[in-house]
């Protein structure tokens, strides 16, 4: 089968899926977890990325950022995904990819669609039921931009950092924003983009996502 070709837009931020391979678990304890941050923070450095906001599932990761060369997302991803590789397939005894191949991603080239994006993908673990709120997960970006905790990995958007005029506006009126449902338009925007934009010959069903 063919692929589609990624859509890759200079100064646009980027909404990056990988999911585990026929969607088995790619993290098992804490240490999977900090382990993939740490590198996510390391590479994304390298490659001139900012983090602006992320959750890792229990087998998938999603991953919001902006590149000063976006032609540069898939080197981060294939770092990042190459080393958590090797390191799980160490720890746990065992050989093989853990991902699914191809990541998904989209660009969010809107300004209304950022700050959606950003909120749909830290609400990811309340939609999947692991939480009532998204304070309470762990693994996640929601901490640090609503100022309930320190994230060194998160690099603000614009967009963001317009949401008010000292870091504690911004935190409160985020938490604000953030304790809004998302429409049910919203989500089936989400659901028809990574349907259209999912590797040709592999399932598009994105339940739980």
């Amino acid at each position: 089968m063919s692929r589609l070709p990624r859509l890759l837009l200079p100064g646009v931020p980027l909404h990056i899926i990988q999911r585990g391979h026929n969607r088995q678990p790619c993290f098992f304890i804490d240490s999977d977890y900090l382990v993939y941050l740490e590198w996510l923070s390391k590479h994304a450095s390298a490659v001139a990325c900012s983090i602006h906001a992320y959750v890792l599932m229990t087998n998938h990761v999603h991953i919001l950022a902006s590149f000063d060369d976006v032609m540069l997302a898939p080197e981060l991803m294939r770092r990042l995904g190459q080393q958590y590789t090797r390191y799980l397939n160490k720890r746990l005894g065992r050989t093989g990819s853990i991902w699914e191949g191809r990541y998904w991603s989209h660009p969010v080239p809107t300004e209304r669609y950022l700050l959606t994006c950003q909120r749909y993908v830290e609400a990811n673990p309340v939609r999947a039921a692991m939480c009532w709120h998204q304070r309470d997960y762990r693994w996640s970006s929601y901490l640090g931009n609503a100022g309930l905790g320190t994230d060194r990995l998160l690099c603000p958007h614009e967009l963001y950092l317009r949401l008010g005029l000292s870091d504690v506006e911004r935190h409160l009126n985020y938490q604000r924003l953030s304790d809004e449902a998302l429409h049910q338009d919203e989500l089936a925007r989400f659901r028809s983009l990574m349907k259209e934009t999912a590797p040709r010959g592999r399932p598009r069903k994105i339940a739980g996502i």
